[in-house]
């Protein structure tokens, strides 16, 4: 894992990952050994939205035990759960990743990285730099309600179902049904392919 950028200076993206964390990937990291399928919703509403969506996609690829497989188009989209104006829009995409990491631990990255961009929790549904949910982790269905999997709103989000069912025509979201399915139940409102902007697989 990276920790310095090239000119030296600490790297805000990459935060430490428990050494129990590291010891229980740190095998699996080379060959991603039995690795498990994880979507993850992004999103971003302050300052450089298409920067910070970037730097979260780079920050979990620096993750031991963990890699990214695939990056969604952009989406611009209205603020949930407030009334229309009242925010600023959302840039939004999903990502797939393969990881080694059991769903707690992939949830305490997200949080570091979320805390790295100065995310803050003052609002529910307020505005924010990032966003890091986890949408689905394999089959795994939980009420948990630290984790609740998978996501209890993503079948009703249309910024998570469109990106994701871009990158995957034939997902499932486990115990709700085909993707192509909830997408067409709940419409495209509010929800604007941004094709003039892009974000990149990491190397």
């Amino acid at each position: 894992m990276t920790a310095f950028s090239t000119d030296g200076q600490s790297d805000p993206t990459v935060q430490p990952v428990p050494a129990s964390v590291v010891e229980q990937v740190d095998a699996a990291d080379s060959t991603l050994s039995n690795p498990k399928r994880a979507v993850i919703s992004l999103g971003s509403s302050l300052g450089n939205r298409l920067e910070t969506l970037q730097g979260a996609i780079d920050a979990l690829e620096d993750t031991p035990g963990l890699r990214v497989k695939a990056v969604s188009p952009v989406y611009e989209t209205e603020p949930w759960g407030v009334a229309p104006g009242s925010q600023p829009s959302y840039f939004n995409a999903v990502i797939v990743v393969k990881t080694a990491l059991p769903p707690s631990s992939l949830l305490e990255r997200g949080q570091a990285i979320e805390e790295a961009f100065d995310r803050v929790r003052e609002e529910r549904w307020g505005p924010r730099t990032i966003d890091v949910d986890i949408v689905a982790y394999a089959d795994v269905v939980s009420d948990d309600p630290v984790l609740t999997l998978p996501h209890p709103r993503a079948h009703e989000r249309a910024f998570v179902l469109a990106p994701w069912h871009d990158i995957d025509a034939d997902a499932e979201l486990p115990g709700a049904g085909p993707v192509a399915e909830l997408l067409a139940g709940v419409g495209r409102d509010g929800v604007l392919p941004r094709a003039d902007l892009e974000l990149r697989l990491p190397e």
